[in-house]
């Protein structure tokens, strides 16, 4: 498979919520990263798995509320970094954990995370890894055997070891989610995560203590019985990925499968859920 890349660029009016409405159903095709563009958000997909046909269904580019514009341009996988490096800001939760890259000034942040997220999702700025982040700010997560599933960039592992939670599985289907992640633990001196490639077949046979799972609803409601089979009693379920309007499906599958509903935090129409079991 090649490495060249080709990059959507697309312009959008109004700005939120399109962008996050489009990166949502952008992220159902092969696009494997986005990044935020003063008018709008940039998408790229591997060329060999793209087809003239990919933008075909992609709901919010017919829609009357917003307007929508784009062009294609080739990229060579090595212009990536610097394609990045225009457009990553370090983002600041709640002054209390700062996500930045290599090139970024160090805060008084008392969770200072480095990352360089090449072609893998999961920068920090999308409202889900922003909302993953205020529930473990907030948790104690000391000595708690933790997953990390569907991790990106590795960025919610890095934090829960931080903060104590040890040891910690991170998994990811894909090649570069995975190859980063190592690459970003051992970034951050971190001594208790071990990065896995895979999806949930990967969960038979461990238990945890607290369960990470940022990817999408599709995806959490096909695997939810295997992230409840090797969840710990008392342990705790993190969800996000979703729309507002997926709490419904969402809840109903956890409430099924014995999970107690917990708290809820909401960005924009974004939400992430806590559960316990």
């Amino acid at each position: 498979m090649s490495n060249i890349y080709l990059g959507y660029h697309f312009t959008i009016e109004p700005k939120e919520p399109g962008s996050e409405i489009l990166i949502a159903e952008l992220g159902e095709k092969a696009f494997e990263t986005f990044t935020e563009t003063e008018t709008g958000i940039s998408a790229y997909v591997k060329k060999d798995l793209w087809d003239e046909n990919i933008l075909d269904d992609i709901y919010i580019l017919e829609s009357e509320e917003f307007k929508i514009e784009y062009t294609v341009e080739e990229i060579d996988q090595v212009n990536w970094n610097e394609e990045w490096e225009k457009n990553f800001e370090a983002i600041d939760v709640d002054g209390k954990c700062h996500v930045r890259a290599p090139f970024h000034e160090k805060t008084d942040a008392e969770f200072d995370i480095v990352i360089e997220p090449k072609m893998s999702f999961g920068t920090g700025h999308h409202e889900t890894t922003h909302m993953m982040i205020q529930h473990l700010l907030e948790m104690d997560v000391r000595g708690l055997k933790t997953l990390d599933m569907g991790c990106g960039t590795a960025i919610l592992a890095i934090l829960a070891e931080m903060k104590g939670a040890q040891p910690i599985d991170a998994i990811d289907i894909d090649n570069w989610c995975y190859l980063n992640s190592i690459e970003n633990a051992e970034r951050n001196n971190c001594k208790h995560i071990t990065v896995y490639e895979g999806d949930a077949a990967l969960l038979a046979g461990k238990s945890y203590d607290l369960i990470i799972a940022n990817i999408n609803r599709n995806i959490l409601l096909n695997d939810m019985q295997a992230y409840v089979d090797c969840l710990n009693k008392g342990g705790i379920i993190l969800f996000s990925g979703f729309y507002e309007e997926d709490i419904p499906f969402i809840d109903a599958s956890c409430t099924e499968k014995g999970l107690t509903y917990v708290k809820k935090f909401q960005r924009n129409n974004w939400v992430s859920l806590k559960y316990v079991n």
